[in-house]
């Protein structure tokens, strides 16, 4: 297995060759299973690492756990592993420094650091001492800052293609290294905010966004699917349950991994 450090420069360069597709991972066995069909990285979901652990999406859940389950993730992988800290598991920018050397300490090669907060988005100055105290505890983490003006719908829509880029620049004065701008499906201002941030632009992609080569003809660096492969999974385990208790068959499960496939994975 390579050294954190050599996967952290190779993270780094990932985003200068783009596409950089990302299928998002919630445990152990989806960060297997998405290295295993070819990625070359592995994103965790915050949604669907709370879920995992028992907690609800939305800075609830306990710091340890979820740095726990980037230690295992790292371990089990010999790609990069980037983690999503929802708005930095702290209070204060002290405390998101901490979050970020914890992050480093247990193999991670980036983090994604949202402004979301409650029901809108946090103070631009703000996220900026958040984003500096992340970045002094980790000089060499990809700090992946996200910003929600699009996905909580933050101010007039007109005004959010500015909006969202005047906060990436104030990111990135703060030091992060890229941005991630969700709920923006819109090639054109797709385009219009790569040509305006100074950094690898990310975007959220799932069910009705163009597809990955029309996103990166846009100029998205960095595509990631955010809570889907978890959505998908538990659709089908959802779906499975019911037809057993209500049916007493078994169907759903047609497609499911077999066991020897699964295991392996944990044998290597």
């Amino acid at each position: 297995m390579t050294s954190t450090a050599d996967r952290t420069t190779l993270f780094h360069a990932l985003h200068q060759q783009p596409p950089l597709a990302l299928p998002n991972a919630w445990d152990v066995a989806s960060a297997l299973i998405v290295e295993a069909a070819g990625a070359k990285a592995v994103a965790t979901t915050s949604a669907g690492v709370a879920w995992s652990l028992g907690a609800p999406d939305g800075d609830a859940l306990d710091r340890e756990l979820a740095i726990d389950l980037v230690a295992r993730i790292a371990k089990a992988v010999s790609i990069p592993v980037t983690a999503d800290i929802e708005s930095g598991f702290g209070e204060d920018a002290k405390e998101v420094g901490e979050t970020a050397r914890a992050v480093v300490a247990a193999g991670a090669s980036g983090v994604n650091i949202e402004d979301g907060h409650g029901g809108s988005i946090r103070d631009v100055q703000e996220q900026k001492e958040r984003l500096a105290a992340a970045r002094e505890a980790a000089p060499e983490l990809f700090i992946n800052a996200r910003t929600d003006v699009y996905l909580r719908g933050v101010g007039a829509p007109e005004d959010r293609l500015q909006l969202a880029i005047d906060r990436a620049k104030a990111y990135l004065e703060a030091g992060a290294s890229g941005i991630f701008v969700p709920g923006v499906y819109d090639l054109d201002v797709i385009k219009t905010l790569a040509e305006n941030i100074d950094a690898p632009l990310n975007v959220l992609a799932g069910p009705g966004a163009p597809a990955v080569h029309e996103l990166a003809t846009a100029g998205a660096a960095r595509i990631s699917v955010g809570t889907a492969l978890a959505s998908a999974a538990y659709a089908v385990a959802k779906k499975a349950a019911e037809e057993l208790l209500t049916k007493g068959t078994y169907d759903s499960t047609n497609e499911g991994l077999g066991y020897g496939e699964l295991n392996a994975l944990f044998s290597k």
